[in-house]
């Protein structure tokens, strides 16, 4: 793991230098588009066909579909930070398109996800776009029965087993309190058009085939996209501050990792790994952001996870502010 003591400059001068690397590119993100949305369809046509045919060819396919449906994520991302297409306009109907196949209203993702990015690493600001992350003093003063739920949805079985359940399923389907019209017509149009494709989809093929294709492929996508949003953050040397000391370039270098995947993972997170890049500029659409990485060389001294690092980390629960990392459950009794 590298060292989380990254030495910056202000936001403004950073954006200076990774400008050149904010400027999608049509070619390249049709290619995106050709290997993210069209394989992650044929694939679940194919998951249709298996089922007819062997129930262990059927699920050989489940793990690469649910491969190119976090693809067609890294798409619908990148839209929402409006990154992936030159034209606004462009970047907010695609979205919208693909966000009925990963289920998610464009315009309420695309708003908790700005918030996260402004907020990524400040103690008062936590809560919206984030997974929930208790200071070491905040679960002490904890009842024994806010302790136990707090352990329980900190722990890895239910965070990623189920946590795409509430991610995807459940919490999207619901307007925020107090959210704009732009923002409630977004999960309200969203769920009337899945209802009627999910319908459609029910009537023609039944609803058991229809939970066999989607169900498995939400799951394995759902918990693999969770961990890494978890990694991406959760990590021993994170970075939190209180407000008052909190900086948005600190976050972005001290407080998101780098997680160094192989190469056909990186394929299939989208170049997701180089999160450090991302916070620091989100214009940047996911095929230049290891360019930007590796052609400047302080975005390389940032904290470097592994995979088996990554996986490690779904150990740690609280954040110590004495010692200023996450420690486990075990630790924070020491």
């Amino acid at each position: 793991m590298g060292s989380a003591a990254v030495d910056t400059d202000s936001p403004r001068a950073w954006r200076g230098v990774l400008d050149r690397y904010a400027r999608p590119r049509l070619n390249r993100s049709l290619l995106d588009l050709g290997t993210s949305v069209v394989p992650y369809l044929v694939l679940l046509a194919a998951m249709f066909f298996a089922l007819r045919v062997s129930v262990l060819l059927w699920l050989a396919l489940v793990v690469p579909t649910s491969g190119f449906l976090i693809r067609v994520f890294i798409v619908f991302h990148d839209c929402a930070h409006g990154s992936f297409l030159r034209s606004r306009r462009a970047n907010n109907v695609l979205g919208a398109l693909i966000g009925l196949l990963v289920w998610l209203p464009f315009r309420c993702w695309q708003h908790e996800h700005a918030v996260h990015h402004a907020t990524a690493g400040d103690l008062d600001r936590r809560g919206v776009g984030d997974i929930r992350t208790l200071t070491v003093s905040e679960y002490n003063a904890l009842s024994v029965v806010r302790r136990l739920a707090y352990r329980l949805f900190r722990n890895p079985a239910v965070m990623f087993g189920l946590g795409w359940l509430l991610v995807l399923v459940l919490k999207p389907r619901f307007v925020p309190r107090g959210a704009r019209p732009r923002i409630r017509n977004s999960v309200l149009g969203t769920n009337l058009v899945l209802a009627l494709i999910v319908g459609a989809l029910c009537f023609l093929l039944g609803w058991p085939v229809y939970l066999l294709l989607q169900g498995p492929v939400f799951l394995v996508a759902g918990a693999v996209g969770i961990w890494l949003f978890y990694v991406q953050h959760q990590f021993e040397d994170t970075y939190w501050q209180t407000h008052a000391n909190w900086r948005y370039d600190h976050a972005a270098l001290a407080g998101s990792s780098y997680l160094r995947l192989p190469r056909l993972l990186q394929f299939f997170t989208g170049n997701i790994g180089f999160h450090h890049v991302h916070h620091l500029s989100v214009g940047i659409p996911n095929y230049n952001l290891q360019e930007a990485h590796e052609k400047n060389e302080r975005l390389q001294a940032v904290p470097e996870l592994t995979l088996r690092e990554g996986l490690s980390a779904t150990r740690l629960k609280l954040w110590d502010e004495r010692s200023g990392r996450l420690v486990t459950f075990r630790d924070a009794r020491v």
